[in-house]
């Protein structure tokens, strides 16, 4: 904490060394007049020296009233929330040469700013564009194991074998989809930045956007074998459909990452987080896991926080919750996990309108 400045203290440390000077001069001069020894001499150099004294008492005067007034001046633009150019005006050669300083480190300051904001625009349009270009191949990888599949149901159906081969072919195509899912979630965290740009809100149905999450990670759930329990949820939220959808997907996948047996089961609830299909106040994505240790609980949407789980798999980065709490927030829509050691995971999905900050008559139904 900054150290509080008296500014009379302030200003008597600065002049001390003239007012010094003043008294030791007037003291030279009374003991020269002394060794004279002219009848009157200090009755006159007292009177002399008083004049001096009360003109030097105005000057000091006006010289402190103006110190005090540039040094409330500099307080309240140090203490302003905006910086600003404009420093006080002043005749001194000296504060000149201190301002001109202080104007070319802030010139300095911007262009260096400008340039770290370029580089890191330039960082993000890589990825944006390495991740839509990695996409390509991917999916022709997909469509390649797709006619691969097909052919291996042919020979198994005319007894040619290939029980193996289907099995390699179901496994590649899991590894490419979730190749294609950390590409998605590096896009999704490249443009974390300029999300409020890409927001579009309409009325949609809770209900779809879950199934078609699940569409998309039907994959994972056949090779896993774990089982489904998915629940009406007769609901609708104002959200950006893309951005919602991408954070159900993160939630599903945490869900298979970490839950080796059992089911995952998808649910509406109300604020006391009960079971219900009208009225819902939360989309809750519950699944028979590992758990989280209860420890960890608090930083589970820290960037980079892996946790006791990530530690001891080596399977999480980190960054899947972390982007669902920063979009949720973008959003206006809570999140929050509940979950015991061994006991599974339950993750909440704010889906109530009552609180939102948007204006319905932008929304598009």
């Amino acid at each position: 904490m900054e150290k509080k400045t008296h500014i009379t203290a302030a200003y008597l440390r600065e002049r001390v060394i003239p007012v010094s000077f003043y008294i030791a001069e007037a003291l030279v001069f009374m003991m020269i007049a002394a060794l004279y020894g002219y009848e009157g001499v200090f009755m006159n150099m007292t009177y002399a020296l008083g004049i001096a004294a009360f003109f030097g008492g105005c000057f000091l005067l006006w010289d402190y009233l103006r110190y005090r007034e540039k040094y409330k001046e500099l307080q309240r633009l140090l203490a302003a929330e905006e910086r600003t150019d404009d420093l006080p005006q002043t005749a001194s050669a000296m504060e000149q040469a201190y301002q001109r300083i202080i104007a070319a480190q802030e010139a300095e300051k911007k262009a260096l700013v400008t340039q770290l904001d370029e580089k890191q625009q330039n960082m993000a349009d890589y990825y944006t564009m390495w991740t839509h270009q990695i996409k390509i191949p991917l999916s022709a990888m997909d469509l390649l194991l797709q006619n691969a599949d097909e052919n291996a149901g042919g020979n198994a159906e005319r007894g040619a074998g290939g029980g193996g081969e289907e099995q390699t072919i179901k496994q590649l195509r899991e590894e490419v989809f979730k190749t294609g899912q950390y590409v998605d979630m590096a896009l999704h965290y490249a443009r974390m930045e300029s999300i409020s740009a890409d927001l579009s809100f309409a009325r949609l149905d809770v209900g779809e956007l879950v199934k078609g999450a699940l569409k998309k990670y039907w994959i994972l759930f056949s090779g896993a074998g774990i089982g489904l329990k998915l629940e009406e949820c007769h609901a609708q939220v104002v959200t950006d459909g893309k951005w919602f959808s991408f954070v159900i997907e993160q939630v599903l996948s945490n869900a298979l990452k970490y839950t080796r047996e059992g089911a995952i089961s998808i649910y509406g609830a109300d604020e006391n987080g009960s079971h219900t299909e009208e009225g819902c106040s939360y989309l809750v994505i519950e699944d028979t896991g590992i758990g989280i240790e209860e420890g960890d609980l608090p930083r589970i949407f820290e960037r980079g926080f892996t946790g006791y789980n990530g530690r001891l798999g080596n399977k999480s980065t980190g960054i899947g919750l972390y982007l669902c709490r920063q979009i949720m927030d973008r959003l206006g829509l809570p999140i929050r996990v509940e979950s015991r050691r061994n006991e599974g995971t339950k993750v909440f999905l704010g889906i109530a309108q009552e609180n939102m900050w948007y204006n319905g008559e932008n929304v598009k139904e």
